[in-house]
């Protein structure tokens, strides 16, 4: 058995977050969107022998010998690797839970994603569908560690102590990966010629990622064994949200709560994940300074994020979460149909504010609205494992609609209304929450 509230190993899984985060942040949402679009850029100038791009022609790649506009390529790709992590995460969960051996998975996708992202110093090397590979790794291996990170917490602390343990986690993340994405920026920008050392910056994510890991499997136990071996343990993840979806249908402010949860949040994670692309490229950035500024913009957002926690939380306590939420969700959709017209850099620092208010604010009021909902219950991981399903399959659906949309009307600024789209439907469905539950047989 593992003891709980252990210090050390407390210690040791909260600087999980001081390790990870740092792939979120840098590659996810600053440094590689913009060298993304710069190499697919690039080469398809040197492919048609411009100097620079025409205006209102994209840039497309050749994927497989198919031509497609490179956004919207990031965008499959991005769908993709949350797709797998879908359908991975409750078939390795079942077998981890069986086999008691939770810190090998995770530090097998822990390594993977660490090893992918340092792989991508060769991006602009090898084939797009090379390249594009190693970002699908490294996604992978990021949200699959995730997975088991989170289903340590209930072993090592007791129910009353997660709330603290998972806000000393988030705060260390939030250190770390600003530290880095600091140092990175000073790499792009002081350092080499047009940004040239820019793919540096995800070595040093692989190897922060993967050494600083170490401080955690030192002390994490292998995990909680089962003595007694089930049949059809690959399945067993599913089994559990079958099971929970059952429960789900008997309620009926939790079932709407969370339908709209997944389209409200569905916008937010895509609005995350996306953002940098479209900003690159839709935003008259001045010569030479877009990428600077698009940095920043980030660390801004940042910032602002932890700011925006504080205020909503303090709104909710005001006005109740639901209300909270509405409030938030109106922000999104002002701020998406804001994008769409946005075209100078200062409009978009403006935006990216507001943004940063309504980030981290949305998600922490969300998911303890989730939290307060559940029925009572013991099952809670199998709940919380089902509102991570439900999350993981917005983010598919989000990042491919965004892909979509932009194939579909031939601009990357359609894709923002998709997003609105989503923040539409998941305010409606908010409306349409009960007071209070209603259980049906």
């Amino acid at each position: 058995m593992v003891e709980k509230s252990d210090k050390k190993v407390v210690r040791g899984w909260v600087f999980y977050d001081w390790a990870n985060s740092v792939y979120n942040l840098v590659i996810s949402s600053a440094i590689f969107p913009i060298y993304y679009n710069t190499v697919m850029e690039d080469r398809f100038l040197k492919e048609n022998g411009w100097e620079t791009l025409p205006e209102g022609v994209e840039v497309t790649v050749e994927f497989f010998g198919i031509p497609i506009v490179a956004s919207a390529l990031m965008s499959f790709v991005m769908s993709a690797s949350f797709l797998t992590v879908s359908i991975l995460s409750p078939m390795l969960s079942g077998i981890a839970d069986i086999a008691g051996n939770k810190k090998s998975f995770m530090r097998f996708f822990n390594y993977l994603g660490a090893l992918s992202c340092i792989s991508m110093f060769w991006f602009d090397d090898v084939s797009v569908e090379l390249g594009v590979f190693m970002v699908y790794l490294a996604s992978v291996g990021f949200w699959n560690s995730l997975v088991f990170y989170n289903a340590y917490l209930p072993e090592i602390a007791p129910p009353e102590e997660h709330d603290h343990i998972s806000s000393r986690g988030f705060i260390m993340g939030y250190i770390g990966s600003m530290i880095l994405l600091i140092i990175c920026l000073y790499i792009v920008m002081f350092t080499g010629e047009n940004g040239s050392n820019t793919a540096w910056s995800f070595v040093l994510v692989g190897l922060w990622w993967g050494l600083f890991s170490l401080i955690t499997y030192r002390v994490l136990p292998r995990g909680v064994r089962k003595a007694k071996r089930e049949q059809g343990v690959l399945w067993k993840g599913f089994q559990e949200l079958k099971a929970v979806a059952l429960e789900f249908m008997k309620t009926k402010r939790l079932k709407r709560y969370l339908i709209s949860f997944f389209f409200f949040n569905t916008g937010v994670q895509t609005v995350m994940i996306m953002a940098v692309y479209f900003a690159d490229l839709e935003i008259d950035w001045p010569k030479g300074g877009g990428k600077s500024g698009l940095i920043i913009s980030i660390l801004l957002i940042q910032v602002l994020g932890a700011v925006g926690s504080y205020l909503s939380a303090k709104l909710s306590d005001k006005i109740g979460n639901i209300k909270s939420l509405l409030v938030s969700i109106i922000i999104w959709i002002l701020i998406c149909f804001a994008a769409f017209f946005i075209k100078k850099p200062i409009e978009f620092y403006l935006l990216a504010s507001c943004v940063g208010l309504v980030m981290g604010g949305v998600q922490a009021i969300a998911r303890s609205t989730y939290s307060k909902f559940l029925p009572d219950t013991d099952s809670h991981a199998s709940y919380f494992s089902f509102y991570d399903a439900t999350e993981k399959v917005g983010m598919v659906l989000g990042t491919f609609c965004f892909g979509a949309f932009q194939l579909y009307f031939g601009s990357i600024r359609y894709s923002i209304l998709a997003v609105a789209l989503f923040f539409v439907i998941g305010f409606v469905a908010l409306l349409l929450v009960p007071k209070k539950e209603r259980i049906t047989q």
